[in-house]
């Protein structure tokens, strides 16, 4: 009587593990695919990179009180330990 209960048990474990593993199988299968079709029907758009020179404008474009303002600021923080190596807009 009890080796039935533990062999049933045991099938129930085993039906219920393979079912979690068919399971899974399936949503990364599903998922393989919708990454192959997004890619192929969607694909990512590439943005042109920015020229050098229009970085270099913005860093003019920044005037000489508000770089001594934030000279003073940085330093005033970190106690006359730290400086600014570089500044960009955001």
């Amino acid at each position: 009587m009890i080796t039935n209960d533990i062999f049933g048990a045991l099938q129930l474990m085993a039906v219920g593990m393979l079912t979690v593993f068919c399971i899974l199988i399936i949503v990364i299968l599903l998922g393989t695919l919708l990454i192959k079709l997004v890619n192929k029907y969607a694909p990512e758009e590439v943005q042109a990179k920015k020229p050098v020179a229009a970085a270099n404008n913005a860093v003019a474009a920044i005037d000489a009180t508000t770089k001594a303002v934030i000279d003073a600021t940085v330093a005033q923080i970190t106690g006359g330990k730290g400086r600014v190596a570089k500044i960009t807009k955001l």
